[in-house]
């Protein structure tokens, strides 16, 4: 999240600001269900082809692409956070061994709230960042070009032929008695109900998302040592220098998005209708649609760090910087936003706001986000949260005022 160094890079605080926003739409448009989803929910959302072009430009264009930038950033706070500590001759291990607990019990709180928090994903994942800080470049890439390409899916497919590992329900089926009680629960139940359901079982759910055959946390820890790579190579401080590197890293991302697309299309057609989810075409579909996604997030990072660096654009782009520098607050403030508007306890609109709606809810309250981070930042240091954990991590207490 927040980078806790004296000389912060604008474009690295803006670029996870820009990543906070893309976050912030694709959960307004899923209306922060965070879980499988009945069909009776989208009657009420899709209410015409406006509704439908959204769902499609954001299904795209967003999803599975601003949370990989999101963690791509973590892997880049993470070298940082060591990198800085190495230079003042001490261990940051296990400081940042500490700070990941820390942010595990942020996380569970805001799971209460949210099911589809990714900050106790992050806390789990982050343990094993810490033996590549000294690891070579070669086996970092080499890591991450593995988990890229399946194959934590592909041995968790082997083992499970599919099933949940979690829970003993069918991963695909939104009509079944799990996915229904949850999804009754946060449109109809009270706050308590929503906390019980997600302090346990939202977890186990959530688990088998991210460990399971759709592999979203081996994906995850990819994305974390691509930012690892790219904190330790220079790339935000050197980026003017290494034009040939950018082309090439373009060059390679559109080739990556084709090849995915390819590999995507081939297996789900070859499967075929009826040939269900338990298949090998079907993972080797699913690893295709992520190197597709993992092309499109190289590609937004070089062409936002490309138009940062023209003045023209810079000024509307450094305006995420603030709202970046405060992510961790800004992130479970956008969750308790999302499901008061739209869970029982709060105002109850689950199912009732359509997809275009939800739109410009979500892009009305970026906005506001960001002119508040703006002010908060003129008067105080740190977000809120951002200062308790950083408080929190070395046992001191930081002057949050400016000036102070």
């Amino acid at each position: 999240m927040s980078t806790p160094t004296k000389t912060r890079i604008e474009v690295i605080d803006a670029l996870r600001g820009f990543a906070l926003a893309g976050i912030l739409i694709c959960h307004m448009v899923e209306q922060y269900v965070g879980a499988g989803t009945p069909a009776s929910h989208f009657e009420g959302v899709r209410t015409g082809l406006p509704d439908q072009i959204v769902e499609g430009l954001i299904a795209f264009f967003l999803r599975g692409k601003f949370l990989a930038l999101f963690s791509f950033l973590f892997g880049i706070s993470f070298f940082i956070q060591m990198d800085n500590g190495a230079k003042r001759g001490a261990q940051f291990g296990p400081r940042f061994l500490w700070r990941l607990l820390l942010l595990l019990g942020i996380g569970y709180l805001h799971s209460l709230f949210y099911r589809g928090d990714i900050l106790t994903v992050y806390a789990m994942l982050g343990v094993f960042l810490i033996p590549f800080f000294k690891i070579d470049n070669k086996w970092i890439l080499g890591g991450a070009a593995v988990l890229f390409l399946g194959l934590g899916r592909y041995i968790t497919f082997f083992l499970t032929n599919g099933q949940h590992l979690f829970l003993d329900i069918n991963p695909t089926d939104m009509e079944s008695a799990h996915v229904l009680n949850y999804y009754n629960t946060i449109k109809s139940g009270s706050l308590w109900d929503v906390f019980r359901t997600n302090g346990w079982e939202g977890h186990l759910d959530k688990m088998n998302f991210q460990f399971g055959v759709f592999g979203r946390a081996y994906y995850t820890f990819a994305f974390f040592l691509i930012g690892l790579y790219a904190g330790r190579s220079g790339f935000f401080k050197h980026f003017r220098e290494k034009k040939m590197n950018t082309k090439r890293i373009w060059l390679g991302s559109v080739m990556l998005f084709f090849s995915g697309a390819g590999i995507a299309a081939a297996a789900f057609i070859s499967n075929g209708q009826e040939g269900g989810f338990n298949t090998w075409l079907v993972m080797i579909g699913l690893s295709g649609l992520d190197l597709v996604n993992l092309a499109m997030t190289l590609m937004y990072i070089l062409l936002f760090v490309k138009l940062f660096q023209k003045l023209r654009f810079r000024k509307w782009l450094s305006g995420f910087a603030p709202y970046g520098r405060m992510a961790l607050t800004n992130y479970i403030l956008q969750s308790i936003f999302g499901t008061l508007l739209f869970y029982g306890w709060g105002f109850g609109n689950l199912s009732e706001i359509s997809n275009v709606i939800a739109l410009l809810i979500a892009l009305v309250f970026i906005i506001f986000q960001i002119w508040v981070s703006k002010i908060w930042l003129q008067y105080f240091r740190y977000g809120p949260l951002e200062w308790i954990w950083r408080s929190l991590t070395f046992f001191k207490h930081f002057p949050i005022r400016n000036g102070d």
